[in-house]
């Protein structure tokens, strides 16, 4: 098994857990997520807040490795950081790509028994139907970091696929630093508001017997955003290595007695 399939048993587990300790408890478990569960939330954002800014510096370390590669190579230190860095953020983003992935069956399963219910039986149960939007946004939103490692985006290329492999490293560095990262921090900041708000009023379906989990369903904007800005560190990172990598390689090929050797 994957290391996301195991995060999405381990998640499953924790939420028949939960269910079963609120049936056992008489819906205290419901009464104090009621309570706690947004004042609950709103600390973990402020801490997760700072928590980022501390991390904040490890975006720039690929853009000072590749202004360093203009006059040196990189200090071995330095390509050790990167490499892990980037191996790190890989890890991490594949195990949720795994585990979203499961969504995608999901949805075509939810989907047949929502057209049998409808066109054989007369049945139309809400919460089903809803849950075809979260199967639906949850695939996107959890899986594009991991298709970012695969190069699964859709890309206009003209002239990206003529270019030296180093030179298709600097587009990608510029890509990440000029688009993909700006980007991003815009979602997260202008979704700042907009899932705060919905944190605070504990928001749910607007039919009375749909899902009661829209507040978890928008807390996806900004953790696809936060997603997306590290695989972008770590595409640039393995871009700035590339690059380092080529570097070396020609210079060793201009000193004297190379060719011999």
């Amino acid at each position: 098994m994957r290391a996301g399939d195991w995060l999405l048993l381990l998640v499953i587990a924790g939420t028949l857990g939960v269910v079963a300790l609120d049936q056992l408890t008489g819906g205290s478990v419901e009464a104090w997520t009621a309570t706690n569960l947004s004042p609950l939330g709103a600390e973990t954002a402020r801490i997760l807040g700072y928590i980022g800014y501390g991390l904040a510096p490890i975006v720039a370390l690929p853009l000072l490795g590749a202004l360093w590669t203009f006059f040196a190579d990189l200090p071995r230190l330095a390509v050790t950081v990167l490499s892990r860095i980037a191996a790190l953020i890989d890890a991490i983003n594949t195990a949720i790509g795994d585990a979203a992935r499961w969504f995608a069956l999901g949805l075509v399963l939810v989907t047949s028994l929502i057209v049998i219910q409808r066109y054989v039986f007369g049945i139309s149960i809400t919460k089903l139907q809803e849950s075809v939007i979260y199967l639906h946004a949850l695939l996107f939103l959890l899986s594009s970091a991991v298709t970012l490692i695969a190069g699964g985006h859709v890309r206009v290329d003209i002239i990206y696929s003529r270019l030296s492999e180093r030179a298709k490293a600097w587009t990608d560095i510029a890509g990440v630093y000029l688009a993909l990262l700006p980007m991003c921090w815009l979602i997260l900041d202008t979704s700042r508001s907009y899932v705060g708000g919905a944190w605070r009023i504990m928001e749910r379906s607007r039919e009375s017997d749909g899902l009661p989990l829209v507040f978890l369903l928008k807390t996806a904007i900004p953790v696809f955003a936060v997603m997306m800005i590290a695989q972008g560190v770590s595409m640039a990172a393995k871009a700035v290595l590339t690059v380092n990598d080529k570097r070396q390689k020609e210079l060793k090929s201009l000193r004297p007695g190379t060719e011999a050797q």
